[in-house]
């Protein structure tokens, strides 16, 4: 069974945003598979609609053997079973779970773009990534995570959030 490396960003601004990561990592080792690194947690202002609770933000580092699509619906399912509702882009949750990386795979599809199309604007998803993955090289942008955020004009507060 071959193993793919895949990287995760995690968010929550509703609900103990604390419990809501650690049981999203609970469910992601379930179902998804083992998670082998994950960064310390950021909590950031609102990226999108800003006025709404602040997030913290975490990416995690899994070795899975589902495909991409597969993968996605695992996320999404995880998403819906901890009360995710979609009803506004980028509004309040308790979860978020995006894929940012699934090997060094370019993948464009109706349901699924893999990397992340705005992994490069933003330092909440590259400051954590950098803390695991410095080096990882965006498949697409041909840079590392450290060479997309020392160019990231996000000019958003990110903060290390001690437990």
């Amino acid at each position: 069974m071959k193993l793919h490396q895949i990287f995760l960003g995690l968010g929550s601004n509703l609900g103990n945003r604390e419990e809501n990561l650690s049981t999203a990592q609970k469910l992601i080792e379930e179902k998804v598979g083992k998670i082998r690194s994950k960064s310390s947690i950021y909590e950031t202002a609102a990226w999108g609609i800003t006025e709404q609770n602040a997030f913290l933000n975490q990416v995690i580092e899994v070795e899975t053997s589902f495909s991409p699509s597969a993968v996605l619906h695992l996320v999404l399912n995880i998403e819906k079973d901890m009360g995710r509702i979609r009803e506004i882009r980028w509004g309040e949750r308790s979860i978020d779970i995006d894929i940012l990386y699934y090997n060094n795979e370019i993948i464009s599809t109706e349901t699924l773009v893999v990397p992340h199309p705005f992994i490069q604007e933003r330092k909440f998803v590259l400051v954590p990534l950098c803390e695991i993955a410095p080096a990882f090289i965006h498949p697409k942008l041909n840079q590392t995570n450290l060479e997309l955020l020392e160019k990231c004009r996000d000019s958003g507060e990110i903060k290390q959030y001690c437990l």
